[in-house]
């Protein structure tokens, strides 16, 4: 999140790690919004539309700071006068990865991301972002192919039935569903959300139609917690057969 370091600070770290890991960093930055974590630390978490126009700042001084050999912005929120960051990562260009889905955000998407990075969309909300993103890219004179798609979502997955019902019971507890919902139930309300949920062959189902759409990744956040199960169970079951489409 963008609220939480200086954006030519966290550049440099990103170059350091850049070198330390071998090539091998995915620079991915949002504009913030997790409110508990900003109360707690005593981080000011400003309104969105603020967020945004330093988020957009934030993205022009990543882009120069990694990518030229100077960097000069008297921004709003952020003036640099002939910084630098070097050495530059061993990437060139070291991705950029842009977390969040509003129609403003896709239009940063478009002229800074390398790879864009929505959260819970269903394979119609996410062909209706696409069509968003497709005219910023017009707009910005690039090619939306020419950016990656991928995905952070919550899951209800598991090897067996048992398992998924668990994880189904823990997240109608956290989001306080009704009394007298149903897990069957529960899950098709997160399905409609964005989420991914079921069995095998719904959860291959529900990525298939977005790898046709062109995601080409994504990534659980499941809630069995107490083992590795569902990991390996992804890893083993679900992963062969995606790929397989």
């Amino acid at each position: 999140g963008n609220t939480y370091r200086h954006p030519a600070v966290l550049a440099n770290w990103a170059a350091t790690v850049d070198h330390l890991s071998g090539g091998r960093v995915l620079f991915g930055v949002g504009a913030g919004w997790q409110e508990n974590e900003h109360a707690q630390y005593g981080i000011e978490l400003p309104p969105p539309g603020e967020r945004l126009s330093r988020f957009e700042e934030a993205c022009r001084i990543w882009h120069g700071l990694l990518r030229e050999p100077t960097t000069t912005l008297d921004g709003r929120y952020y003036q640099l006068h002939d910084a630098i960051c070097e050495p530059k990562p061993l990437q060139s260009p070291l991705p950029l990865l842009i977390g969040g889905k509003g129609n403003r955000m896709l239009g940063i998407v478009a002229r800074y991301a390398d790879e864009w990075n929505g959260v819970n969309m269903s394979p119609e909300t996410f062909a209706g972002k696409l069509a968003i993103l497709a005219q910023h890219c017009q707009a910005e004179g690039r090619d939306p192919a020419a950016i990656k798609k991928s995905m952070m979502c919550f899951a209800l997955v598991g090897p067996d039935e048992a398992t998924v019902d668990a994880a189904t019971t823990r997240v109608m507890s956290m989001f306080g569903a009704p009394a007298g919902t149903s897990l069957a139930d529960f899950r098709v309300g997160m399905k409609a959300r964005g989420m991914i949920a079921g069995g095998t062959d719904e959860v291959v189902d529900q990525l298939g139609r977005l790898a046709e759409l062109g995601m080409s990744e994504v990534q659980f956040q499941h809630f069995s917690f107490d083992s590795d199960d569902v990991p390996e169970y992804l890893a083993a079951e679900i992963a062969p057969r995606v790929k397989a489409l």
